[in-house]
């Protein structure tokens, strides 16, 4: 789904390079290059705190705790994400609520999110699916006429922008309460391990983020409350460091391919091809189209044999994964995500695209659909 070694190929120099100063100098830990890499990561988002954690997972979880939410308070989310937004939640005793999307952008239904709040409600987590921002002025509003937190899972759109209706332009993650998101390998932001940040322009909520990812401690050896451990290694600080100077490149590559399939499908009424809303650039972490009367598995089937991969993001909806099953809900109560998990491709989107292989997905996906 992604080139890694490609573009690996692209930084050697600068990636072999600065792993050599850190075994040199051996500040594994907290050293330099995540001091650097933190700053300048502000700096891009516009934003006053960025704390780098471990991975995308515990940067959701600090953030829950950092805002002192209790069990049984509930948290607002989306149904058709990847398991770490609501498996935090779950961890830490909250309750999850989930909601539908909407079936354009599949990101989260800002009205089924006000439907869905109760006296125990606390939070409002929104997932910024696939590259693009859900819609936060909405979202805000909402938030702020209940007094609940947003915490905004930005594990697939870093980069990407969003327009408010005031007028001003905000990176993803950088407007609720915390942004939080992933650098796992294949992310738009990718290190070569596991890491995460969190982001927040809030003075104390960013010195309590820093306390629990460090056991609980602001002075060493005093515990002033529950913490964990999450940190992100000097190492995959600075290939992050690296790569966030071509983010923006990155993003553009991203673009062009996607482009280039919405072009080719465009006149196939057997796909869907991916919507961006009005208020948001999308940076595609992922390319997923709606199949419309196509065997999925057959179709996914006859790209492997011709060396094309593909995957379904995401094939169960959180309300009907064994681990989540509640009786609060059944099968059928969200009907936009449950048929997108029926129906939904994603074809490989990255970097290292040439127009060549582009024509070669492409053709290779339309001769399977146009076979009838």
């Amino acid at each position: 789904m992604v080139d890694l070694a490609g573009q690996y190929q692209k930084i050697k120099p600068e990636v072999d390079q600065a792993i050599a100063e850190i075994l040199t100098n051996t500040s594994f830990i907290n050293g330099p290059a995540v001091r650097q890499f933190q700053s300048n990561l502000e700096k891009y988002l516009n934003v006053k705190h960025v704390i780098p954690c471990a991975n995308g997972t515990d940067a959701l979880q600090v953030a829950m705790m950092a805002l002192n939410l209790q069990p049984g308070d509930e948290v607002i989310t989306t149904s058709f994400t990847f398991i770490a937004t609501a498996e935090v939640i779950a961890l830490l005793q909250l309750t999850p609520v989930l909601v539908d999307v909407l079936p354009d952008t599949f990101n989260i239904d800002p009205e089924a999110i006000e439907r869905a709040i109760t006296p125990k409600t606390r939070a409002i987590v929104p997932v910024h699916l696939f590259g693009q921002c859900a819609d936060m002025d909405r979202i805000m509003e909402i938030a702020h006429k209940h007094q609940l937190y947003v915490i905004e899972d930005n594990a697939q759109a870093i980069g990407a922008d969003y327009f408010s209706k005031d007028g001003s332009t905000s990176k993803a993650g950088t407007i609720g309460h915390i942004g939080c998101t992933s650098f796992f390998p294949s992310k738009n932001l990718g290190c070569y391990g596991d890491g995460g940040a969190i982001f927040t322009n809030d003075d104390q909520l960013a010195e309590q983020m820093r306390i629990v990812v460090n056991h609980g401690m602001k002075v060493r050896y005093y515990h002033d409350v529950v913490g964990i451990n999450s940190r992100l290694d000097s190492i995959q600080a600075a290939i992050l460091d690296i790569k966030l100077k071509r983010l923006d490149d990155y993003a553009k590559a991203r673009q062009y391919a996607a482009e280039y399939y919405n072009r080719a499908f465009a006149q196939c009424d057997k796909l869907k091809t991916p919507q961006t809303a009005t208020f948001t650039t999308h940076v595609f972490h992922q390319y997923t189209l709606v199949t419309h009367c196509v065997n999925r598995q057959q179709l996914m089937d006859h790209l492997q044999s011709k060396g094309i991969a593909s995957a379904i993001y995401y094939p169960v909806p959180l309300h009907l994964q064994k681990a989540y099953l509640d009786p609060r809900y059944q099968k059928g109560d969200f009907p936009v995500t449950e048929q997108l998990c029926k129906t939904v491709i994603s074809l490989p989107i990255h970097t290292e695209f040439d127009d060549e292989t582009l024509e070669y997905v492409t053709s290779s996906v339309l001769e399977f659909v146009n076979k009838d």
